[in-house]
């Protein structure tokens, strides 16, 4: 049985959305879509994801400066396993990310979006400059298995909907949104467990984890992690 038991509709996940963004002029066709029809709900979702991240874009990024700048990030994301204290979860895998991703995951620390005390901290201290740099450095490092693909054939029923952004085998369709094949399994719980509460804000994700259980989230996250994906960026 799906675990995505009921969704909502696009124009509710619209009316989420901030008003300047809802404002922007953006080339995309918001769809009505309802829980009869899963084929609309994923086209819907990519479209609107589509014209709300291209905000994403900004600044080209350094790679050699953001070097610098991301040497205190590599205290926790460049150490293989290396845990977050409380709640105890490992800190998520940055190899193989897409520096729009990266960028948009920043200011949202930034913005206060995605709440983490370290995190908002660092990310609140970066220009829009320093933001696009270190994500376009943090690009740069161990994403060959993303580059090669991951793994091919894999499909879980339940991650249906994921796949329409995330891609079937957890390989992004889009640089603007996270791979998240190879993800910590328990990143990925707390990351989702994170939109469901509200404490990280997306106006595509919450409502869809919303309808989350909790095993329906555990299931969710062991299928991604267990995918080839992304890497830990460990530098020599």
């Amino acid at each position: 049985m799906p675990v995505w038991n009921s969704c909502p509709d696009v124009t509710t996940i619209a009316a989420a959305i901030p008003g300047p963004v809802r404002a922007g002029k953006q080339k995309t066709t918001i769809i009505q879509v309802t829980n009869k029809s899963t084929a609309r709900l994923r086209l819907g979702l990519i479209l609107l994801a589509g014209g709300l991240f291209a905000r994403g874009a900004g600044a080209d990024g350094d790679a050699e400066r953001g070097k610098t700048l991301a040497y205190t990030c590599l205290g926790c994301h460049g150490i293989d396993g290396y845990r977050n204290a409380y709640p105890s979860y490992r800190v998520p895998k940055l190899g193989g990310q897409k520096a729009a991703y990266l960028t948009i995951a920043l200011q949202g620390y930034s913005a206060g979006m995605r709440q983490h005390p370290t995190m908002s901290a660092q990310a609140g201290s970066l220009s829009d400059q320093d933001i696009a740099d270190t994500a376009t450095y943090f690009a740069s490092l161990g994403g060959g298995t993303v580059a090669a693909g991951g793994t091919s054939g894999a499909a879980l029923e339940a991650a249906q909907t994921c796949a329409a952004c995330h891609g079937q085998n957890g390989i992004s369709l889009s640089p603007s949104w996270p791979t998240l094949a190879g993800q910590h399994e328990d990143y990925l719980v707390h990351a989702l467990n994170q939109y469901r509460d509200g404490s990280r804000k997306d106006p595509v994700m919450v409502p869809m984890a919303a309808t989350l259980s909790d095993e329906s989230v555990l299931q969710l996250a062991q299928y991604f992690a267990g995918l080839e994906g992304l890497e830990t960026t460990e530098v020599e």
